[in-house]
């Protein structure tokens, strides 16, 4: 195995191991949720101005996918639509108190991860960080050419 397969295989453990770790935490703290409506939730509560058309950016999915998201995380009471008074046109989402009560639980179990992982984290040299990220930045932007070189938008049904 070459270093590039070696780092792939990697990151593919190390997402696998992690996602394993916490799954049991989550599914007990976010019950009745689908990972995606925890998502969404996030990037509402991140984005200013949340839209079908920055969510589906944002999460990787297709406007049409983020619309049915939406409608139902609409009926579940975790978000609201408006509209804003200079463009009756768009629509926009914000979390409802419950959705709000999702964010806070998902988190709590977020800093809860971060704090049994800090005495790694706690070991990288800042200069270490920086090598890692410039690695991570430039894969995605990679990544992003070769989406662009499809001719594909993730966002468009």
């Amino acid at each position: 195995m070459n270093k590039e397969e070696q780092v792939m295989s990697e990151f593919r453990d190390l997402f696998n191991k992690l996602t394993w770790l916490n799954k049991g935490k989550m599914e007990d703290g976010l019950r009745g949720y689908k990972s995606s409506e925890v998502h969404c939730i996030e990037y509402i509560h991140q984005i200013t101005d949340p839209n079908v058309t920055k969510l589906a950016e944002s999460l990787y999915m297709t406007s049409g996918a983020i619309s049915k998201l939406t409608r139902k995380m609409m009926q579940k009471g975790l978000i609201e639509s408006y509209r804003k008074p200079e463009n009756k046109k768009e629509i926009y989402f914000r979390l409802t108190e419950q959705g709000k009560s999702v964010y806070e639980i998902h988190e709590e179990l977020h800093n809860e991860f971060r704090e049994r992982d800090k005495a790694i984290f706690e070991q990288v040299t800042d200069a270490q960080f920086d090598s890692m990220l410039m690695f991570i930045q430039k894969y995605s932007r990679h990544l992003d050419t070769e989406i662009e070189k499809l001719g594909i938008d993730p966002t468009v049904d």
